[in-house]
């Protein structure tokens, strides 16, 4: 009768397999690698190897070193333990270069799930039968595997996040300069005067355009800045806030000459607000009210300020809904305030109402929005009338 805890096949751990059978790992590991086309099909057959035989390297090693139920634990979240904290493991390697082979990341993810699989899969060819430390390897290889392919995602991840915010930051600063030049350059020639209508049409819409790109690099350098996880700065003072909903829409008016706004305020219209920031929130609800919008109908924006600790704004539109659907995902960033093709003078990226939440919860505050067929469209905004850090001591207390 033979002993369950008996060792069937050749006798060697899975540690020592590995070694010994490294060769044929790689090179299923290859063969898996170039199915991932299109990244792979140019990509050489070291190229394709990358980083594995560091990795089969660590695993092995891994398998023969001493555990604690702690540091499984920790390793099954990629926290394992580190030669040397400083310098980036095989895994990380292997993530930054297939990132820069074109591999996306579940390419870069299914090449483990691979490997896992055709290491257990020559190791118990090689078996007749399983012994009581062979289940131990294969726990233990598992935990090793998803620590590798913990730390290639983080690592994947974070080397997208920050070439993303690189590629934002240097735009911002590069852009702002030459935008600014025209800007002033066209208000130059609006305040001297031109010599027909003609030229005086241009510099309006050389004004208009500049106008537009800055506030789309607004909105990139302000994603930029929560990428990062820092708030939007804002600087409160007190303000009449139905005073600036109608700069706002006067602002707006001078632009859409044909579109009719009305602003109306009930209660104390006051509160501690960020002027520029909350124009900024304002304009961008208003300017989708009017691309959005139907045409014959005013853009209404009411605020009410009945309540004595918030003020209330609402801007409504008639026209065509906002699915529900959309309205679940519509302060996401990339996502625009509308289905179907935006408009080719859309002055923002699908990054405004995204924008506006981030400054209203730096107030303190709430944005939503509502939308059928027989209502219309109406975002509302809800802003303590005190500093926001007050508001949440006051929660804190459950007052």
């Amino acid at each position: 009768m033979t002993n369950p805890n008996e060792r069937q096949g050749d006798g060697r751990r899975l540690a020592d397999f590995i070694r010994q059978n490294q060769a044929a790992i790689v090179k299923e590991w290859i063969e898996f690698a170039r199915t991932r086309s299109p990244a792979s099909n140019k990509m050489s057959k070291l190229a394709l190897e990358d980083h594995i035989v560091d990795i089969l390297a660590f695993v092995a090693d891994d398998l023969e070193s001493a555990q604690t139920p702690r540091e499984r634990f920790d390793k099954s979240r990629g926290k394992g333990p580190q030669d040397n904290p400083f310098s980036e493991s095989a895994a990380e390697i292997h993530a930054a270069l297939r990132l820069a082979d074109g591999f996306d990341i579940d390419q870069m993810v299914s090449e483990y799930r691979a490997l896992r699989a055709s290491v257990v899969k020559q190791w118990v060819a090689h078996h007749q039968g399983l012994a009581s430390t062979d289940i131990e390897d294969l726990t233990r290889f598992n935990e090793a595997i998803d620590q590798a392919v913990t730390e290639s995602v983080a690592h994947y991840t974070k080397t997208i996040n920050d070439s993303r915010n690189l590629f934002l930051g240097v735009l911002g600063h590069d852009l702002r300069n030459p935008l600014g030049a025209v800007s002033m350059g066209a208000q130059w020639m609006e305040r001297s005067g031109t010599t027909d209508a003609q030229q005086a049409k241009v510099v309006s819409e050389i004004r208009t355009a500049a106008g537009r790109a800055t506030r789309i690099l607004n909105d990139l350098l302000d994603l930029t800045r929560s990428a990062f996880g820092t708030e939007i700065p804002i600087a409160k003072i007190r303000i009449d806030i139905a005073a600036l909903c109608r700069e706002i829409a006067d602002e707006l008016r001078a632009i859409h000459v044909d579109r009719s706004f009305e602003v109306t305020h009930e209660g104390d219209p006051t509160g501690s607000c960020d002027p520029a920031r909350l124009g900024q929130v304002l304009s961008n609800l208003m300017g989708n009210a009017i691309q959005y919008g139907d045409v014959s109908g005013p853009i209404t924006v009411t605020v009410a300020g009945n309540d004595p600790n918030a003020v209330t704004i609402t801007v409504h539109n008639l026209g065509p809904p906002i699915s529900p659907e959309t309205q679940m995902a519509i302060f996401q960033s990339w996502i625009r305030g509308q289905d179907g093709n935006p408009s080719e003078h859309s002055t923002h990226l699908g990054l405004g109402l995204y924008i506006a939440k981030l400054i209203v919860e730096a107030h303190g505050g709430e944005i939503s929005v509502t939308s059928n067929e027989q209502t219309g469209t109406t975002f509302s905004l809800q802003l303590p009338r005190s500093d926001a850090l007050d508001c949440v001591k006051r929660k804190a207390r459950g007052v």
